[in-house]
Formats: structure tokens, C-alpha cells, sequence
């Protein structure tokens, strides 16, 4: 992925940008990063060292964070664009909280390959969006996952 492209986390709020898997602001996080590729939302994700289940392979763990954050930021890019907005246009994006997770593991992960997860959003209710996402090492489909994406409660918000 190109470092240029907008991810829809460049554009959270400091406030809600410590995200353990997507805030650029948490120093020892993921950063995972999620835009758009044409009606499609991608996150595109190098595995370190330390993300190792058995030698050669990631763990589990890393796969449902990366479904799972790929999810949120897929839901607020999608509800971003329908109220108007894209990446960079100066407005800040919905957040979204996680109401439902699964993951299938469909084969090991490789280690010392990229990751791409690949999204398709439907939203089902107003405040609920749900995310489908294929995780793919190289050409290799390695997981599934589902996200129902959730709306941020605005009680949600740091007290200041």
C-alpha cells in the first residue's frame, strides 16, 4: 500500500486514536490503516517477528485483530462517504465500536508475508453496519471474518 493514501484512521480524533490495533497515536500498536479500493475497503498489514505462533507462522490472534479493526474502520469509511465525506476532506468520521466478532481460520498464516484484508460493508440499520473480510497472505485466503460494527455511544467520550 502506498504510504499517501488517506486511511479512514488518519482521521480519528487524537481522542479516539489509541486503538491497540488501528490508533496511530498507541506507539506499540498494529496501525493497521483502512481505505478504500473501489467499492471494496482494504487493510494492508506486515506481520513482525513477534506475531508468531509456531515458527513460520502468525498467530491467531493478530488475524481476528486485523478482522476486527479492518471491520470498525470499514464501517466508519462507509458511513463517512454517505454523509458526504471522504478521507482528507477536513471532517472528522464517525467512530464504531465492535458488537459481534467471528473469525474462521480457513489455513496457517504464513509469517514473512503481507496480509490483506478485504471488505465488503452492508449497512443493516442506522447505527449497526456489518463488515465481511477476507484475510489473504499473498494469494492465499487464510481467514473469514464478520463484524457488526456499531455506532460509538457518545458517552463513549474521554471526560474532560
Amino acid at each position: 500500500m502506498e504510504e499517501n493514501i488517506r486511511a479512514i484512521q488518519d482521521e480519528y480524533p487524537d481522542d479516539f486514536a489509541w486503538c491497540y490495533g488501528c490508533g496511530r497515536l498507541n506507539e506499540g500498536g498494529y496501525h493497521f490503516r483502512t481505505y478504500w479500493n473501489g467499492d471494496r475497503t482494504e487493510t494492508v498489514y506486515e506481520p513482525r517477528e513477534e506475531h508468531i505462533a509456531i515458527p513460520g507462522f502468525v498467530y491467531g490472534g493478530l488475524i481476528g485483530a486485523l478482522v476486527d479493526c479492518h471491520g470498525t474502520g470499514s464501517a466508519s469509511l462507509a458511513l463517512h462517504r454517505k454523509n458526504g465525506y471522504e478521507p482528507g476532506s477536513g471532517e472528522s468520521p464517525p467512530r464504531f465500536v465492535t458488537g459481534s466478532l467471528h473469525v474462521d481460520f480457513l489455513k496457517p498464516t504464513p509469517q514473512k508475508v503481507s496480509l490483506k484484508a478485504i471488505g465488503t460493508v452492508e449497512e443493516i440499520h442506522p447505527k449497526k453496519w456489518k463488515v465481511t473480510t477476507e484475510v489473504f497472505a499473498g494469494d492465499t485466503l487464510c481467514a473469514k471474518g464478520e463484524v457488526i460494527a456499531v455506532v460509538m455511544p457518545a458517552t463513549f467520550a474521554q471526560p474532560k
